[in-house]
Order: C-alpha cells, then sequence, then structure tokens
C-alpha cells in the first residue's frame, strides 16, 4: 500500500537572543541536519518548495530575521505546512535575564535591540515580542545553566535522527541553592540522607568517589527509599513511552548538589543503562564552588566509625 511521500522534517530553533541559538543549530548540524540561521520569513516557502534537498532542516529565526514578528511567523509556518508533507517542530531557547545580561557583557556583543541603550533594556523588549511564540513551541529549553555539551546532549535525546522508537532518560542531579531544574519533569529530594559534608575526609569528595557512596549506602534509609523509588519508575516509564513521550528528566537534589545527589543520579543512571534504557547523565551544579557555611540549616551527619 502506497504510505504516500515521504515527510520532510523541519526543526526551527527561536528564543531570546543569546539562550543559545547558534550552539543549537551547530549541534543540530553535526546531528545530521542542515543548518540555515536567520532566513527571511519571506524565503522559508522556496526552501522547503518543490525540489528541496530531503536533508532534515533546522532553521534559527528571531529578532534579527528580516520581516520578524510572531503572528507572521506562525503564519508562515501554517502556510508552509498545510496540505505539504512536512513534520514541523518548533523549539524556543529561554533564559535567565541576568545570565543573558552576562553573556552579552562577556563577549561584548551588543544586543539586536538595545544597539544604543543597556543590555537589560533590550532584552526586556525582545522578551516582550517573542514571548506570545513560548506557547506556540513543542519544546522549551532554559539554558540558564546548561553547558554547551549539556544543551547538546538534550538535542540529541528529543531530535536525533534514525534514533529507534522509545524513551530517553535525562539523569541530572542539582543543589537546591540554585534552584530546581526548569526542564525537570520528575524531582527527587535527597537531603534526608545522611550528609557526607560534614565528614571531612568526604567533604572535598564527590558523589563519584567510592567511599561516598560507602557512607551513603550506610544510612538505612538509602536502599529501601532508592528501592521504592526504582520500583516506582519501573511502572511509570512505560507509562509516559505509552503516551509518545520521547524525553524524561529526573532530577535529584541535595543542600550542594556534590555528594547525595550525585551519588543517586549515578546509582539511578546505571541501573537504567542495565535495563537497556537510553540514559542522558548530567551533574548541573558539581563543578560550581563550595561556600562556606551552605549547609548551616542542615544538621550534621552523626559519627560513621569505618570513614578515616
Amino acid at each position: 500500500m502506497n504510505s504516500g511521500p515521504a515527510r520532510t522534517r523541519l526543526l526551527v530553533v527561536t528564543g531570546l537572543s543569546g539562550a543559545g541559538r547558534s550552539t543549537a543549530l551547530k549541534a543540530l548540524e553535526d546531528m545530521g541536519y542542515e543548518a540555515v540561521d536567520n532566513l527571511p520569513l519571506s524565503l522559508l516557502a522556496n526552501l522547503m518548495g518543490r525540489g528541496a534537498t530531503s536533508v532534515p532542516l533546522a532553521i534559527g529565526i528571531d529578532v534579527r530575521t528580516r520581516d520578524f514578528a510572531v503572528p507572521s511567523l506562525v503564519r508562515a509556518l501554517d502556510d508552509l505546512t498545510t496540505g505539504r508533507p512536512i513534520e514541523l517542530k518548533l523549539l524556543f531557547l529561554d533564559c535567565d535575564d541576568d545570565q543573558l545580561e552576562r553573556r552579552f557583557t562577556e563577549t561584548r556583543r551588543r544586543h539586536p535591540l538595545a544597539v544604543e541603550r543597556p543590555v537589560a533594556d533590550g532584552i526586556r523588549l525582545e522578551r516582550q515580542r517573542v514571548w506570545p511564540l513560548r506557547d506556540r513551541t513543542d519544546l522549551v529549553i532554559d539554558t540558564s545553566s546548561l553547558t554547551p555539551g549539556d544543551l547538546k546532549r538534550l538535542l540529541q535525546g528529543h531530535f536525533a535522527l534514525g534514533a529507534g522508537a522509545g524513551l530517553t532518560v535525562a539523569v541530572t542531579s542539582f543543589s537546591y541553592r540554585y534552584g530546581l531544574p526548569r526542564d525537570a519533569d520528575l524531582v527527587f529530594d535527597m537531603r534526608f540522607l545522611r550528609n557526607p559534608h560534614y565528614v571531612s575526609a568526604l567533604r572535598p569528595l564527590s558523589g563519584r568517589d567510592r567511599t561516598v557512596g560507602t557512607f551513603i549506602e550506610a544510612d538505612p534509609d538509602f536502599a529501601p527509599r532508592f528501592g521504592e523509588m526504582a520500583a516506582w519508575l519501573d511502572q511509570l516509564l512505560p507509562r509516559y513511552e505509552a503516551e509518545g513521550k520521547s524525553y524524561l528528566t529526573i532530577a535529584f537534589g541535595c543542600t550542594g548538589g556534590r555528594h547525595r545527589s550525585v551519588y543517586v543520579a549515578e546509582r539511578l543512571a546505571a541501573r537504567l543503562v542495565a535495563d537497556g534504557r537510553r540514559v542522558a547523565l548530567m551533574h548541573r551544579d558539581l563543578d560550581r564552588p563550595a561556600e562556606a557555611g551552605a549547609h548551616a540549616a542542615e544538621p550534621p551527619a552523626p559519627p560513621v566509625k569505618d570513614i578515616a
């Protein structure tokens, strides 16, 4: 039976200037997409018209794009996909204002909407202009705390070409001092476990070190709680797959983001890989410098004799 013409894959990357659009397009190009940045909207139909390449396309569009306006972009995309075999996805890259301002300052770039004004004014104006588009997008990624490598892993999880069916699980650790990961689907608080921070021999180490893992495993609540969580996820993940979700982020938090959350994230990631799942493992705050007094509000762990 004829299934009709093959669908052309089109990914439109938009969002705030400085949020990582160029980095995203480079990553997508490495993944096999043909990347085009700042294409005028009037040329979009020509690019996707008769005789166009069958290679998946990633197109960057933002306020610098000629003829850019949210209504005109939405209209152009609707016209483009009506009656045509085009699989369209819209990605919106967001970022905290403070982080955006820092990026423009560090690179000495001018904001496209603040040529003769402070960067903060351009960021506010751009956010007002593009914000209505955020509700139209298929995926929003907040890059405030992401490295280029983190962003590339997220894009691979969501938009990899030729990937088999199934769910990719991103497992990340984080510090509550720096806020919840905005892309997290499930969040687990590990602050109920004894804290290695209060053992002088363990404080400079991380949850990746075996001695830290031994300390955490010695907590009588670790094994039963981890087992309950793993069993719950065994039942939950297939349900997400059945609903068509392709990417799920599970986040583990603790006070400093160095010991307990890192260890549990490593343990869960290893378990999921052993079960045959595709896993991306990240530690959002592991490389941040430790702050004095950061654990002052948390009771110290009782002494453990088998740790020197």
